[in-house]
């Protein structure tokens, strides 16, 4: 992981992007979304993660999270390590159209790796910027909203099935919900 992304202090808002190698769109459907929602309400449930906002794009993940207790780079390393294994498994016992295809390029990902390890799904280490001010938690509310728009997957943010922007633009949850500012 880049110097200037490292975490500072956990207990402050951060701006976190992971992604999957080579950016291959694995988020198409909903069962392996559904495996990260899963995942992070765990780690909200019992890793002290905060999420006040989340994008689940095809290749990447957004959030804005912290962690007042457990070192926010901790939970996100577990929160990979799990998502990996569980994901990979997901694909073998689904008909998945690309199955052979996304199993073999997450294992040459991971022969790579001097580590004994069978598949590599997402890039080493993430992208973290803490956010220290209103403005710059604003920027990347909007970024993380708009990500799904500007990538014309939908006309506007809250349309976005996983992502929280129809928790702050309407109100209400999405169909899709972290257990999120409760």
């Amino acid at each position: 992981m880049s110097e200037k992304y490292k975490i500072g202090e956990s207990p402050r808002p951060h701006f976190i992007t992971t992604t999957i190698i080579d950016w291959v769109d694995l988020f198409t459907r909903p069962v392996y979304k559904e495996i990260i929602v899963d995942s992070l309400n765990f780690c909200i449930e019992n890793k002290s993660l905060v999420v006040y906002a989340y994008c689940i794009m095809p290749s990447h993940i957004h959030l804005i999270a912290s962690s007042p207790r457990e070192p926010l780079n901790g939970i996100i390393r577990d929160f990979k390590k799990f998502t990996s294994k569980a994901l990979v498994k997901m694909i073998q016992k689904t008909s998945e159209s690309r199955q052979e295809w996304l199993l073999n390029k997450f294992s040459f990902a991971a022969k790579r790796l001097k580590r004994s390890v069978n598949y590599k799904l997402w890039q080493d280490g993430f992208h973290a910027v803490e956010l220290t001010s209103n403005k710059m938690i604003d920027q990347r509310l909007n970024y993380l909203h708009n990500n799904p728009v500007v990538e014309e997957y939908v006309y506007s943010p809250e349309q976005w099935v996983y992502s929280s922007a129809a928790f702050y633009t309407l109100n209400e949850e999405n169909r899709v919900a972290l257990k999120m500012l409760e």
